[in-house]
């Protein structure tokens, strides 16, 4: 009887990004080698911690950014400790034990203790409301604060303190950042740069205090302020301490192990004790501890590798690179960024545009760069750099000229090792085998498949050149672009809504059924999809289904994280009278509103309603509703225009009211916006409208496709018309054919990159009778469109069901 060699005992201290990351390479390379206990102080499973900036401000929750969920560790057989902080490594007897008691053997050990937030050590740092951040319990830390204090500071203009400063200035703070040196983000930014970041960040909201040293930290037993060594002071009721890292190798050598500033390791990830190895933030390599994620996954390559028997080349640093995570803000550095002797420097700045582009090239190969205000380009970009590309004019063109220019596919020059998707680890061996192993032909399968680019997405133009590399011949362009409504389905968008049209179908439940969804009830991602989809071609057919509604459109008001709602009453092109006003204020007062808040599109928002009290505020207002809450039309922002502007050329109130009454309350695959401005000085921020328009002497301009959130985008020229007729025929006619061809969610700036403005262009303006027939179908779609306040005042059972109710129920609670 042959007996079963068991399984090697392998253990991860450490349930962060790059032990596990680790931990997935070695169960893809040898998955019947190890079994596996991991330990993480947490109460979580792994999580992307760089994508905490996001949940800070709101735009993810903490479920989103899990990369590994409960079941994975289940389906791999690994035995999970959250909550759990080992303590001590017995190197001899080869056990780690923890806080809880628990004693686990080892065979092989991985530390993956990452690092810890560096706190100023000046008097006072002790004091409540001082944290730092690294996890999701100071991220909580600082939502709990933001509700409670007004005030706060952030020490560091690093990459983590400027995230966590626009976190805080999102959640309602006054944040000012503090910090030592004159310019931001000096260790990735030059002068320039730098400057324009702080001034796009100030233009944003935040305040800065540089060249300022921390002296002390004022206040009781809670912190009220900062003294700095010049002896001004800074007010602050909560402050974040954002100045760097330091490995967090306690452990390590309260154990005996080796340690400098990080704990010490070779080119394979070994210790100075048997069988014990350290990858990520923890672990100092050849002088150099790493902070950001890209290197701790190429260590993490060569760990397993080394682990599983797997001939692989010694780990001998990484090139680094930097993306802020800010919304609306685009910074990216990699490699060399400042000038030096013996680089060569090509550099484009405009300072109208606001964009910065400098790349660095010695001896004609591509070593570094930056980029501000336009970082289309940072993917290849960082490929170039590791590659040591050389220069060449198509390069030249993509990285400095005005607009991209597509370039050689150059996927053969990445080595087999080489992290492409720097959020989870993917290289590009893991997405070429995949393609080859499950016959992958989009980049969405290569998603579900890899995880590369699940995160941020800024990965996926490389992902799709090695798609197109691999597949060669057998590359489909388009094919490669579509994916999954969802995952209760295999279909894309463009089968899901030539199958409704085919078919005839007219409700969810019959395209869930006819289309052998895997989950018949569908997801809270293709439910609301689907009513879309339906409603945009069956409009007179089709009866919306609300409970397929987001909250938000089913209650038809915004609500707030206290939950109560806002309501915005709609003001066409930002204009309104005295007497509304008066109403409003008076109305604010009935219904104790808490706060009057003027909104970005020129309205005002009534913040804190009560659910119940909806329907009465609306019916005082008497106004309709202004659709902040809406996959649909939200405002049309104006500029004063020729009526009252000595610069203006055009009536850009009188248009923008025009459109505003034309195409409200319309559905849209997400929330649209439109600005009007009487002459080119901008005045109602066109460029970064879905739909900016321009008045010249004797013409109008129509921009698209523009961006002010997340992903900020400039508009771009559609068209210039003569006369404002067709300038609604043209406008009419692109919001359909938006409408038409969109994603649900997809905004027009990602629409746009992804089916081309060319294509736009020749679908609205150059071919005549296919503008003539969207705007037909247009305003087949617009005869059907109701005021969902009025809606609900006029039926009693509805208001019943959706408010009285629910209003009663909360009672009697």
């Amino acid at each position: 009887m042959v007996k079963v060699q068991e399984r090697r005992h392998l253990v991860l201290i450490g349930n962060g990004m790059a032990g596990i990351n680790t931990v997935e390479q070695i169960l893809k390379l040898a998955p019947s080698t190890y079994r596996i206990t991991v330990f993480g102080s947490e109460p979580y499973p792994n999580y992307n911690r760089i994508q905490l900036s996001y949940v800070l401000e709101k735009s993810k929750a903490v479920e989103d950014i899990i990369l590994n969920d409960w079941d994975w560790y289940l389906e791999n057989e690994i035995e999970l400790y959250t909550g759990t902080t080992v303590t001590h490594i017995d190197t001899e007897q080869k056990i780690v034990k923890a806080d809880n008691g628990i004693e686990v053997p080892y065979d092989t050990l991985i530390i993956a203790t990452g690092s810890n937030p560096f706190m100023l050590p000046v008097p006072g740092a002790d004091k409540e409301g001082i944290v730092g951040f690294r996890d999701i319990a100071d991220c909580e830390n600082m939502l709990h604060a933001a509700d409670q204090y007004k005030k706060a500071a952030v020490i560091g203009g690093g990459l983590l303190g400027l995230e966590a400063a626009k976190g805080l200035l999102k959640l309602g703070m006054d944040v000012t950042v503090v910090h030592l040196f004159e310019e931001i983000m000096e260790r990735q930014l030059d002068h320039t740069a730098s400057l324009m970041l702080q001034a796009e960040l100030e233009s944003q909201g935040l305040k800065f205090a540089t060249g300022k040293q921390t002296e002390e930290f004022l206040g009781d037993d809670r912190v009220s302020g900062l003294r700095f060594s010049d002896g001004t002071t800074l007010d602050a009721e909560f402050v974040v301490m954002a100045v760097g890292i330091r490995p967090n190798t306690a452990l390590a050598k309260e154990s005996g192990i080796s340690v400098n500033r990080g704990i010490l390791v070779d080119d394979y990830m070994r210790t100075s004790a048997p069988d014990v190895y350290a990858v990520g933030e923890c672990n100092e390599h050849r002088g150099t501890t790493y902070g950001l994620v890209a290197p701790l996954f190429e260590q993490g390559a060569v760990l397993a590798k080394y682990l599983c028997g797997v001939d692989t080349k010694p780990y001998e640093g990484s090139v680094v690179s930097t993306q802020l995570k800010i919304s609306g803000v685009d910074v990216f550095s990699a490699g060399e960024f400042m000038d030096a002797e013996g680089l060569s420097i090509v550099r484009m700045h405009d300072d109208w545009l606001r964009i910065y582009k400098k790349v660095l090239l010695r001896g004609g190969r591509i070593v570094g760069g930056v980029l501000v205000g336009d970082g289309k380009e940072s993917s290849r970009l960082q490929q170039w750099i590791r590659t040591g590309t050389v220069m060449t004019e198509a390069i030249h063109n993509a990285i400095v000229g005005h607009a991209s220019v597509e370039t050689e596919n150059t996927a053969a020059e990445l080595a087999d090792e080489e992290i492409v998707c720097g959020c989870n680890g993917v290289t590009k061996k893991h997405i070429v085998d995949a393609i080859n192993e499950k016959g992958l032909t989009t980049v969405e399968e290569i998603k579900v498949a890899t995880s590369a680019s699940r995160s941020c997405g800024g990965c996926r133009p490389v992902v799709e050149q090695i798609l197109q590399y691999v597949l060669g011949d057998k590359y489909d362009s388009a094919a490669a672009k579509q994916e999954a409504i969802c995952s209760c389905t295999t279909l894309s968008r463009d089968e899901v809504v030539t199958a409704i049209k085919e078919k005839g179908l007219i409700t969810s439940k019959e395209v869930r059924y006819a289309l052998e969804w895997d989950n018949p009830e569908g997801c809270s991602k293709c439910r609301p999809a689907l009513n879309y989809y339906l409603g945009m071609i069956w409009p007179a057919e089709h009866v919306d289904e609300k409970d397929s509604r987001f909250v938000n459109e089913r209650m038809h008001a915004n609500i707030q994280k206290d939950g109560t709602f806002g309501v915005v009453p709609r003001m066409y092109g930002g204009v309104t009278t005295p007497d509304d006003l008066r109403l409003i204020a008076d109305i604010a007062v009935k219904y104790n509103v808490k706060l009057v808040k003027v909104t970005g599109g020129q309205r005002l928002d009534l913040l804190g309603v009560k659910k119940e009290d909806l329907p009465k505020i609306w019916k005082d207002l008497g106004m309709p509703s202004g659709y902040a809450y809406a996959k649909a039309l939200r405002t049309v922002k104006t500029c004063v225009g020729s009526q009252f502007c000595r610069f203006g050329t055009k009536d850009s109130m009188g248009m923008g009211i025009l459109l505003e009454k034309k195409f409200e309350r319309l559905d849209m695959p997400a929330k649209f916006k439109l600005a009007v401005n009487g002459c080119p000085r901008n005045c109602a921020e066109s460029s970064t409208k879905d739909i900016g328009i321009v008045g010249n002497e004797g013409a109008w301009e129509i921009y698209v496709g523009g961006n002010g959130g997340i992903k900020a985008r400039l508009a771009e020229l559609l068209c210039k018309v003569r006369t404002d007729e067709e300038l609604l025929d043209i406008v009419s006619a692109f919001m359909q054919y938006y409408r038409e061809t969109g994603k649900y969610l997809e905004r027009t700036s990602d629409w746009i990159e992804r089916i081309g403005l060319e294509s736009v262009t020749e679908a609205v303006v150059n071919d005549l009778d296919n503008r003539r027939a969207l705007a037909e179908r247009m305003e087949v779609a617009l005869a059907q469109v109701k005021e969902p306040w009025s809606e609900i005042l006029n039926n009693s059972n509805l208001r019943e069901r959706m408010f009285e109710e629910i209003s009663v129920s909360t009672k009697q609670d």
